[in-house]
């Protein structure tokens, strides 16, 4: 992976994705704004129905994400059979790390997460705990969308996922590797 692919990794999505230490901002059409630290897979080299056995070697690093989740509006999506873009896919509804070269994460298999709201611990997990594995996600999503150098794949929460207020800060962690703060803010009108 090149450095200009890494820097088109960061502006892809650039209103989505959310550099670290700038505001979350709540989306006006929700009173339900929920955090989910998790671990994310960068791609370094594309492919289309990459085998389980490969897939690491498609892997270019990590990043530490939040997939900031509208709760309300995703259980209301749900219940009309709808999609959950307006729930998952808003202006800073997922704050990034900076890369993390593969080099770092050796076993990315076993890796702690946490995260606190305030100073309090709300998350904390081990990647072993993950339901899909990081080959298996690779391998299954490949199997329906090709994945591009770039692509960034989330791939789970550790329990303890709950609401987050305005004014709230948040801190999240891969131990040893990096950690990340943001403020809640309230869109404006």
């Amino acid at each position: 992976m090149t450095a200009r692919n890494i820097s088109l990794f960061w502006e892809w999505g650039r209103k989505i994705i959310l550099r670290r230490d700038s505001p979350i901002l709540v989306p006006l059409y929700t009173s339900n704004l929920h955090h989910e630290v998790e671990l994310g897979v960068v791609i370094g080299k594309g492919g289309t129905a990459i085998p389980q056995a490969a897939a690491m070697e498609h892997v270019a690093g990590y990043a530490l994400c939040l997939d900031m989740t509208a709760r309300d509006i995703q259980d209301e999506c749900k219940s009309k059979g709808l999609p959950w873009t307006l729930a998952k896919a808003f202006n800073t509804s997922c704050p990034v790390s900076e890369f993390i070269p593969k080099e770092r994460i050796p076993d990315p298999g076993s890796v702690n997460l946490w995260l606190k709201v305030n100073d309090q611990l709300r998350q904390s997990g081990c990647t072993s705990q993950m339901i899909f594995s990081i080959p298996y996600l690779i391998s299954y999503i490949s199997d329906f969308i090709t994945l591009e150098e770039g692509d960034l794949i989330l791939t789970g929460t550790p329990k303890g996922v709950s609401a987050v207020q305005e004014h709230d800060e948040l801190q999240a962690g891969i131990e040893d590797v990096v950690t990340m703060s943001f403020r809640v803010d309230r869109q404006d009108k």
